[in-house]
């Protein structure tokens, strides 16, 4: 287990006052080596705090008196400090297998890790859980964890992890309901293989042994123009529609028997059904926003209605693997610039930039709004290609391609859920963009504030 490597130290915190210097390595605290955030959390949660720092060559002890709540105010570089427990599974839709190659070697990293799920909303698919881990989860409540299902049927899901462990580790998933853990299930929806009468059982499974899952979404299968395997295909409209005929039907019956909805199509299910979307009161499971279960919905109330109150995307699809957070238990966003200031805001030509489903509901948000000098560009994604339409895969080079082809704008609005510590998934910059690019919030609200700016 390595040592812990301080990122940055908050100015005239507690450990600054201490002398605690950035690139300061944590050797223990409190004569303990803690394996992830979650035991650091509570090891500097104390009156007093014992640090033992490494610092080039020497060893220094630094203790720490608290005599109020404040933070510590140490950043940390990872999330992880012993290894992060990787994926053994095979799965064919998977999207690290589609990448492109020569990308920064963090993306390529596959995790299956309960804390990751726990941090970052990661899925997990339970094949690498142990009696340790339940205990650890349940002992510190680590709550809510979020899980891949894909099927209730054994020989399905042991075909789609493409590991025999995936036959039997959704007994983990009743333990972990058992004993009090919310737990968020997400069933990726495979043509031919987990969906129409497969997806019915697995709902019928959820309602008899998993009911008391919190929710359930389930999603698309992305398909990009680097996968290996020609049996992943993109679902089509007949079976989108056939998806949410499905998932309406189980709703009803979710509905009488426990209450609630429980189970969600994704946005993009609806828009490739050609279906309106429902809007926000439809939903009830905000903890599956980022996995596009009401993201259109909750975008447009935050738009329209600025009392409402905005939700936060986070900032860029690999978020988990370059950052930690910096106090508590979530992920960092991107800390983008204000809006850069310009004179006659009124009269400047402004364009939002966004991916391919964005294309689809956002110039019909904006139509009737009298935003005469406001147009959406619809970004292709040529990096990975196949049906990869959201807007947070959307690459540097991609992006630059549509503002060179639209170079009448002023203004060119794009959200920061493209980026992952400032950077995009081909490792280039805000700043190698040309001028007049603004980074927005990926939520209504903030596009809002925006767009007030060209009104």
């Amino acid at each position: 287990m390595s040592n812990i490597r301080i990122s940055d130290v908050t100015k005239n915190s507690l450990a600054d006052a201490a002398g605690i210097l950035p690139n300061d390595e944590i050797v223990t605290i409190n004569g303990i080596k803690p394996r992830d955030i979650l035991e650091y959390s509570q090891l500097v949660d104390g009156d007093i705090v014992h640090f033992l720092i490494k610092r080039k060559s020497d060893d220094i002890e630094i203790i720490i008196k608290r005599v109020s709540l404040d933070p510590i105010g140490l950043h940390i570089s990872s999330a992880v400090f012993d290894k992060i427990r990787t994926c053994d599974n095979k799965c064919d839709f998977c999207f690290i297998y589609q990448l492109p190659k020569k990308m920064r070697k963090s993306l390529y990293i596959k995790d299956d890790d309960y804390r990751l799920s726990f941090l970052y909303g990661n899925f997990t698919t339970l094949t690498k859980f142990t009696e340790a881990d339940l205990e650890r989860v349940v002992t510190q409540k680590l709550s809510p964890i979020f899980v891949s299902i894909h099927s209730t049927n054994p020989w399905i899901r042991k075909r789609l992890l493409n590991n025999d462990r995936g036959s039997f580790s959704l007994f983990w998933l009743s333990q972990l309901l058992e004993n009090g853990i919310e737990v968020h299930g997400q069933i990726v929806l495979c043509p031919d293989i987990n969906d129409q009468h497969n997806l019915e059982e697995t709902l019928e499974t959820i309602l008899s042994v998993y009911q008391k899952i919190a929710s359930v979404a389930v999603v698309p299968l992305g398909v990009s123009r680097y996968t290996t395997n020609s049996g992943m295909r993109k679902q089509t409209e007949a079976e989108a529609i056939e998806t949410i005929d499905i998932i309406t039907k189980w709703q009803n019956i979710f509905n009488k028997v426990v209450g609630r909805k429980l189970v969600y199509a994704s946005d993009e299910i609806f828009l490739n059904a050609g279906v309106q979307i429902p809007e926000v009161d439809y939903y009830e499971a905000p903890e599956q926003l980022e996995n596009g279960i009401g993201l259109v919905a909750n975008f447009k109330k935050s738009f329209l209605d600025r009392n409402y109150e905005a939700f936060n995307v986070k900032s860029g699809f690999f978020q988990y693997v370059d950052g930690a957070p910096a106090i508590g238990y979530r992920s960092k966003t991107y800390d983008f610039n204000e809006q850069a200031e310009f004179d006659n805001r009124q009269t400047l030509k402004t364009a939002v930039l966004t991916g391919g489903y964005g294309g689809m509901f956002l110039p019909k948000l904006l139509k009737g709004l009298n935003l005469k000098n406001v147009h959406v560009i619809t970004v292709d994604n040529e990096f990975f290609g196949g049906n990869i339409n959201v807007a947070g895969l959307l690459t540097y080079t991609d992006i630059l391609k549509a503002i060179k082809s639209n170079p009448k704008f002023d203004r060119y609005l794009i959200p920061d859920c493209v980026l992952s510590d400032g950077k995009f998934l081909d490792d280039y910059t805000v700043d190698d963009l040309p001028a007049g690019v603004e980074v927005v919030k990926a939520n209504g609200s903030a596009l809002a504030e925006a767009l007030n700016f060209a009104l």
